[in-house]
């Protein structure tokens, strides 16, 4: 492959790894005081998940997506209008507070069961195997911490109860950029605090604090350190990210906000009630994000898709007979453009399972068939 001499040397761990730049580092929400990369041992769930009842309020609606022209659709909603208030009515009796056992710092977390799942941050639980959680009621718990996945930043506890005040869940793949966004948690200490604003974009990327985190949902609605583990909510009430992180630039300003998208966090939690632990799909290689200006740079053959920096050996991608420099150009026939796509593309599959690869290597176009396997973290 014809390229220029000093192309970089590029590390990284696993699928999740990128070369991100261009981007300030991110402030996780919570001042880590250990690294989130200690998991607490495997648990497994000894409770069925009792979900919320279905409420009228959020139900899919024609109305959500783009309509007719000169139609506009309620979820585009003006802030501070009667969505907004009613969404926070609905959410905010489920949102808590939550502090690690060592008593420093302190995150958000939502309940999204009746009988005491609460979805909040990796990096809120720090690694504890228990945590203290404050309800909306003011009633102090003792959580337990069934398990973490610190490449997406989510983490699960679980408290007693039987009938608790649960938030329903939507769908973050439906995101329309501009549409409106809530944050709902406990900033700087003060509990409950609503704000709102807009998706102001998806399926950005960012890293700090030894987090690579792809595909997080952007908004504009004020967040800050305290609201992490929090809900990002739509205006019918359903959580739509878990609020992670906040970005300023150097000369200050309000800060950007990103959230996990929930449906990343779902599979997170799905993963702990059906295993007791999370599991990821696992392609054994790490790459960066091919793009026009990288492709003329360094006279690549393709100016989009992923090109392959590190195959570790004896991984899935290395027994399919993929190498560095190869360009990732297709998942089972998903494009590969961005961060996400190639989350996105493994996501419904688990580790067993064979997916078709579709590769650049020099002038030559290539298919690949991969086993994968299970992310070594995940173990």
């Amino acid at each position: 492959m014809a390229r220029r001499s000093g192309w970089p040397v590029l590390m990284g761990v696993g699928l999740a790894a990128t070369l991100l730049g261009g981007c300030e580092r991110p402030a996780f929400l919570q001042d880590r005081q250990e690294s989130a990369t200690d998991r607490p041992q495997d648990r497994r769930p000894v409770e069925t998940p009792l979900w919320p009842e279905p409420d009228p309020r959020t139900a899919p609606s024609p109305v959500e997506t783009p309509g007719a022209a000169g139609e506009e659709p309620a979820q585009l909603s003006s802030l501070g209008d009667v969505n907004v208030i009613q969404a926070a009515d609905r959410v905010t009796p489920s949102v808590v507070s939550i502090q690690p056992a060592s008593g420093r710092g302190l995150g958000s977390g939502v309940i999204v069961t009746r009988n005491g799942y609460i979805l909040t941050n990796s990096h809120v639980v720090q690694g504890s195997s228990r945590v203290r959680v404050t309800l909306a009621t003011g009633r102090e718990v003792t959580g337990q911490v069934l398990g973490a996945d610190p490449a997406v930043d989510i983490a699960v506890v679980k408290v007693d109860g039987n009938d608790l005040p649960a938030a329903p869940l939507g769908n973050s793949d439906e995101l329309h950029v501009g549409q409106t966004a809530i944050a709902i948690g406990n900033p700087l200490g003060f509990e409950r605090t609503v704000t709102s604003g807009i998706v102001s974009a998806t399926n950005r990327n960012l890293e700090g604090q030894g987090a690579v985190l792809d595909n997080m949902i952007q908004t504009d609605a004020s967040i800050n350190p305290g609201n992490s583990g929090g809900p990002l909510v739509d205006a019918r009430g359903r959580v739509i990210g878990i609020n992670t992180a906040v970005v300023s630039g150097p000369y200050g300003g309000t800060g950007l906000g990103f959230a996990v998208p929930i449906n990343t966090a779902r599979d997170t939690l799905n993963d702990i009630l059906e295993h007791g632990r999370v599991i990821r799909p696992w392609l054994g290689l790490t790459y960066v994000l091919v793009t026009p200006e990288l492709a003329r740079e360094y006279e690549l053959p393709a100016e989009r898709g992923a090109i392959v920096a590190n195959v570790v050996r004896g991984g899935p991608a290395d027994r399919a007979g993929i190498r560095p420099e190869d360009i990732l150009l297709q998942v089972n026939g998903v494009e590969v453009s961005d961060a996400g796509d190639l989350r996105n593309a493994l996501r419904d599959h688990a580790p067993g399972d064979e997916i078709r690869i579709v590769a650049q290597r020099g002038n030559d176009r290539r298919t690949f068939t991969v086993q994968l396997g299970e992310a070594p973290s995940a173990r």
